[in-house]
């Protein structure tokens, strides 16, 4: 599960040919328009589906998730908990 960025050769940065999401090998959605947003999607994808985030971005999503969406935030990681503490410290 991810999300993938094309970009022809020559192309200008930060303006891709094609943004999507692909689950097991497989494209789900494309033409997304940005990564913000194909990373929005995902979190929406894996919620609904209630799928377990991908290994590599667990703490990336979770922190999303109960932190600024404030959805389940009463059960943080010890490692978003952490994040989140901090986070509030500095404020």
């Amino acid at each position: 599960m991810g999300v993938y960025v094309i970009n022809k050769d020559g192309g200008e940065p930060g303006h891709y040919d094609d943004v999507g999401i692909f689950v097991e090998g497989l494209i789900i959605l494309d033409n997304i328009g940005s990564v913000a947003r194909a990373c929005a999607i995902m979190l929406g994808v894996i919620y609904t589906l209630n799928m377990a985030y991908p290994k590599e971005l667990r703490y990336y999503y979770e922190f999303i998730q109960k932190v600024l969406l404030q959805m389940d935030g009463e059960r943080l990681s010890p490692k978003v908990l952490g994040l989140k503490n901090k986070i509030h410290a500095g404020l």
